[in-house]
């Protein structure tokens, strides 16, 4: 290892130059930050200081909250930890482009290692010298709390400026739904373009309202209030009735009794701009937030379905809602049990009136702790059966949506009759896998994703479903490239190494479609010159 002296000499008396990596990350931050900005700032420093800057690391648009998705990083900790590393020193900007950890010991435990290894980390804009004075590391521990209480003031703002767009009327993210669109408009109001799915505003000061949409939408949820409201219909039975007559969902899906029930349940078919029902902040874990919490502008969009239709809906649903004790819980349990010889999450949930399977793993830990109380202990695993026949017969609707999507926004696609495996504009090749979730012993969930070894798709899209395996939860993009394992365990959370490629809709896979299509085009017209 080269000594870290600085304007070290030689015998002879020339200087002798100090081997250096830097490192350099950007999120989206400021101009100021860029990585070659960060970069001229470091050599120059290198140069009064004698350091010979031999290996770059980068991390560019990663945000520093935490090491997750920064493998510049990550390799950097791993060459120093392994002995791979053949410089003395490492140098950065500032030590808010080492990170802005939420917890500044984070920041200071990835230096230590470093410094462990006799490998020390210096800060090139800063006003002190890392050289473990009292001063600096009293400094450099305030830097550091400050570089995370950015990350936390900022987030405080832009939820302040989410909140206030809600506020005003304006929707804040996310597809329109069945039955509605999105409406861009400009700052004072005025209507410019309808969006299609995918697309989304390019200037800042323009805003997004939802609007109604087609007029057999449009009377297919009316139709959906009225069977619930009027004529009494469960939403099993208004599915059924739905699919019946050939009509989909926005997703080009059959309806099932889930899809029609948040029709029901939500308010912006009353015109009410409703937020923060969930949320995820500085990347931690999404939380579900209560009633009092969200954030609302009612009457904020032209409603579908008045409101006292509205409110009866809500009202039957909540009368349906019991609050059920222990042995009431398992009363059904036993009823279930007698009426179909087994049970499974999918025949709990299927109830119209009565508790959901959710509610069992809620107040006993797992649905297997509820089987057990009432001495169900089956042989076979009748739900693994029953759940595996239930997304055979969903698959195929899924990938004829997702045909549907790519066509729709002008992408090719050819899809193999025997593997599925979809070629959009010849570029690149596509899986969808639906992805069954697992409950542990332990109450927690899993999803298991196999890579098919023998297609080798560029990108897999594993389709995560709920907890019951009743609906899709999300959809994970994981390319070939990033994805070494034969499969991947997903959790609740994964962190994001994994959860980057995390989106709610498949919209970001249309996008992709969209751009190769554009390349392409490009491509066509650069080759006529």
């Amino acid at each position: 290892m080269l000594p870290d002296v600085l304007n070290a000499t030689s015998e002879h008396g020339s200087r002798v130059s100090i081997a250096a990596a830097e490192y350099v990350r950007m999120s989206t931050d400021h101009q100021q930050y860029s990585t070659a900005n960060q970069s001229q700032a470091i050599r120059e420093y290198a140069a009064r200081h004698g350091f010979q800057i031999q290996k770059r690391y980068e991390d560019s648009g990663k945000s520093g909250l935490n090491l997750d998705d920064r493998q510049g990083l990550k390799q950097l900790i791993e060459d120093v930890q392994t002995g791979a590393a053949e410089f003395s020193t490492i140098l950065v900007y500032d030590v808010s482009r080492w990170g802005r950890f939420q917890n500044a010991d984070e920041g200071a435990y990835y230096e230590y290692i470093c410094k462990r290894a006799g490998i020390s980390v210096r800060y090139c804009a800063e006003q002190f010298e890392n050289d473990g004075s009292p001063v600096s590391t009293i400094v450099k521990g305030v830097k550091r709390a400050m570089a995370g209480e950015y990350s936390r003031e900022l987030s405080v703002k832009v939820f302040a400026g989410q909140r206030r767009l809600i506020e005003l009327g304006y929707r804040q993210g996310g597809p329109a739904g069945y039955g509605l669109r999105r409406q861009l408009i400009d700052q004072n109001g005025l209507a410019k373009a309808e969006l299609a799915r995918g697309e989304h505003k390019s200037i800042q000061t323009d805003r997004i309202v939802l609007i109604p949409g087609p007029e057999e939408e449009i009377e297919t949820i009316r139709f959906i209030y009225d069977a619930f409201v009027a004529q009494a219909k469960c939403e099993r039975e208004i599915a059924d009735s739905l699919n019946a007559r050939g009509i989909t969902t926005d997703l080009g899906r059959i309806w099932t009794r889930a899809t029609v029930h948040q029709i029901l349940i939500n308010e912006k078919y009353i015109g009410n701009n409703v937020w923060n029902r969930c949320s995820c902040k500085l990347k931690g874990r999404r939380i579900y937030n209560p009633p009092e919490h969200w954030i609302r502008h009612d009457q904020a969009f032209e409603s579908i379905v008045d409101e006292d239709t509205f409110r009866s809906a809500q009202t039957i649903i909540s009368d349906r809602c019991k609050r059920y004790s222990d042995e009431e819980l398992l009363d059904v349990l036993r009823g279930l049990l007698e009426q179909h010889g087994y049970l499974s999450g999918m025949i709990i949930d299927e109830l119209e009136v009565g508790p959901s399977s959710s509610a069992y793993r809620t107040r006993f830990g797992s649905l297997v702790r509820a089987y057990e109380l009432i001495g169900f202990n089956p042989d076979r695993d009748y739900r693994y059966i029953e759940i595996n026949r239930a997304l055979r017969r969903m698959y195929p609707d899924v990938v004829a949506s997702t045909v549907r999507g790519i066509e729709e926004i002008g992408g090719s696609v050819r899809q193999d009759s025997e593997t599925d495996l979809l070629t959009v504009n010849d570029e690149f090749t596509a899986s969808l896998c639906l992805v069954r979730s697992h409950e542990t012993m332990a109450g927690s969930y899993r999803w298991k994703v196999r890579f098919d070894a023998g297609l080798r798709p560029d990108i897999t899209v594993a389709i995560r479903m709920n907890q019951m395996n009743s609906a899709v939860l999300d959809y994970y993009l994981l390319p070939r490239f990033e994805m070494e394992a034969e499969q991947v365990a997903l959790a609740e959370y994964n962190g994001m190494a994994l959860d980057a490629y995390r989106f709610d809709t498949l919209d970001m896979l249309f996008e992709l479609a969209a751009r190769s299509q554009l390349m392409e085009v490009s491509y066509g017209i650069g080759s006529r010159h």
